[in-house]
């Protein structure tokens, strides 16, 4: 048994690129929280509790598959109090799921998340910035629904699937063991029968030995006593013979008897035989056509004569039990080279019971192997017009290597060797899963936008927040916020107008949006400055803001006025 794997990236048993593997599903989460949080346009946590959270979330989405429980729970807390890690969470919660057996461990594992991401979303929100704490539990509501429910049933489906195709392969594999478990009794059994059949010939032949033996003694005692000794031994070895010879054949077990017409005798599988096989059919109501091309096979070794009884004898046997009254064709052809025996039945005038229960269907498998010993080959199948055949060709002159080959032929492949992933077969299952992963993914993430998307139209403003008086020392991003950006018409308005800038200052924002003045007046500031207070009210001029910053810091605030260029043509002014 392989050593279990500790690599913190791989299930427990899993062999192999781990840390690959999630280096790769890090890098993508990373890409898939960055275009989500930009889709959210920027709601939830900002800075280092963003960058901390994200972290926390690619770091449980690279372990779930070595601890998968933990993993959901921790990165559904993240997702309660950061949204943009619904696609990790959703790829973790697949994977769990899909893990896990127990049904009622599945049913809780998924709702303590559930709940979790909704509760610390609906806690959090204010405080991150998501909205009010109903608008944060609408929220985590869709965000949980879609992003762990969804995925972790579509994982118990597919852990199911995955689980039933094993069991199913692994019934398929223990059928084919069955199988083969069969065939090779079956095929022990014909060579039983065979052994039992060489028993009975040779046994036939040391018994006439032994008692010509035993006469050739009695003939003896008296007029060639030495001659006689002689015959003694001849007989007592002869009796030595057929012990050994059963003892030998012993170890085969129970010995299969042949059965049938004139069954082991010296004109079995001669012409005779068969047309007494024949006849014997016809009285029991089959019609049998025989066709016997060339000479007979008395000359023929003993084997390859009860090879052929065995093959008529056991296919109108068979047409007996399945094709009861069809009519059934026996041609024996003989040349010099070979013996070929076909039985051709056809379709039976009463079509058979879908199980009879009579035999045990693996008659051919012996014949077959029969056949093989012998150096020929044995066909059985269908016929096009409905019925069954059985064609066997025998050599006329047994192979000596033939049982030696048939008893050493490699055992062919096991089913349940493992299969290798590296074969087309197995790319093409990655690639499947892969497309059919990513395809996934983006149903997700199409799900959880428009929850996302319904949930904002219910909380038009979900949290109204007072936007912060821009200050010196405060960042462009903050200063932006609170101006709702940079004001064209207002940079337009002051130009060659307005105040000379500052030194050292980068770069500046125009603004005609006014704060509370707070701010102390800036340093060098002009007497626009004070001007400006008293034309707040002025029709006729325009109050402009501006802020001028130093790299990314807001440096001075500049408030001045400058004329409103007036839009009545010269020819209506009183």
């Amino acid at each position: 048994m392989a050593p279990t794997s500790r690599n913190p990236f791989t299930a427990p048993g899993e062999q192999g690129r781990g840390l690959w593997r999630a280096l790769a599903e890090v890098t993508g989460g990373a890409w898939l929280m960055l275009l989500t949080q930009e889709v959210l346009r920027g709601r939830g946590p900002s800075g280092e509790v963003q960058l901390l959270l994200g972290a926390v979330a690619l770091a449980l989405l690279a372990v779930r598959r070595r601890f998968p429980v933990i993993s959901l729970l921790g990165i559904s807390a993240v997702l309660g109090l950061l949204p943009a890690a619904g696609l990790p969470a959703a790829m973790t919660a697949y994977t769990t799921a899909k893990h896990l057996v127990v049904p009622r461990r599945r049913s809780a594992v998924l709702l303590a998340p559930t709940v979790l991401s909704t509760l610390a979303c609906a806690a959090f929100a204010p405080g991150l910035g998501l909205g009010s704490h109903p608008f944060g539990f609408a929220l985590g509501a869709v965000l949980a629904a879609t992003t762990l429910v969804v995925p972790g049933l579509l994982g118990m489906s597919g852990g199911q699937e995955v689980r039933l195709l094993r069991a199913l392969r692994d019934r398929a594999d223990a059928a084919e063991a069955t199988r083969r478990l069969a065939d090779s009794e079956s095929k022990m059994h014909e060579r039983s029968r065979i052994a039992a059949e060489m028993h009975d010939l040779v046994g036939h032949r040391l018994s006439l030995i032994s008692l010509h033996a035993g006469g050739l003694e009695m003939a003896l005692q008296k007029e060639s006593p030495e001659l006689r000794d002689e015959a003694v031994l001849v007989r007592r070895a002869t009796g030595d013979a057929m012990r050994e010879l059963r003892e030998v054949l012993g170890v085969l077990g129970p010995l299969g008897r042949d059965t049938g017409t004139d069954a082991l005798t010296g004109s079995t599988g001669t012409r005779s035989d068969v047309e007494a096989l024949a006849e014997e059919s016809r009285g029991g109501g089959i019609p049998v056509d025989l066709t016997w091309d060339g000479p007979d096979l008395t000359d023929r070794a003993a084997q390859v004569r009860r090879a052929v009884h065995r093959v008529v004898r056991e296919s109108l046997t068979n047409v007996h039990r399945y094709a009861a009254g069809a009519r059934v064709t026996v041609v024996v052809t003989h040349t010099d080279s070979r013996v070929e025996v076909l039985v051709r039945n056809g379709l039976p005038p009463v079509a058979p019971e879908a199980a009879t229960g009579l035999g045990s269907g693996r008659g051919l498998v012996g014949l077959r192997e029969r056949v093989a010993l012998l150096g020929g080959t044995l066909e059985a199948g269908p016929t096009p017009a409905g019925g069954f055949a059985v064609t066997a060709r025998i050599p006329a002159q047994p192979d000596p290597g033939a049982s030696l080959a048939a008893v050493g032929a490699p055992p062919r492949e096991s089913p349940s060797e493992p299969r290798s992933d590296d074969s087309p077969a197995g790319v093409q299952r990655r690639v499947v899963s892969a497309l059919s992963g990513l395809l996934g993914l983006i149903g997700v993430g199409v799900m959880m936008m428009c929850g996302f998307f319904l949930v904002a139209q219910g909380f038009p403003d979900p949290a109204p927040r007072k936007p912060e008086q821009p200050r010196i020392g405060m960042s462009r991003k903050m200063v932006e916020e609170a101006l709702y950006g940079d004001s064209t018409s207002a940079r337009a308005a002051a130009t060659g107008r307005e105040p000379a800038h500052p030194k050292s200052v980068t770069s500046c924002m125009y603004s005609t949006f006014q704060f509370e003045d707070s701010t102390p007046p800036a340093e060098g500031a002009g007497p626009g400055d004070a001007a400006a207070a008293g034309a707040e009210k002025d029709p006729d001029h325009l109050r402009i803001t501006r802020f001028c910053f130093r790299g990314d810091t807001l440096a001075t605030i500049d408030r001045f006025t400058v004329p409103v260029v007036s839009r009545t043509p010269p020819w209506e002014s009183p």
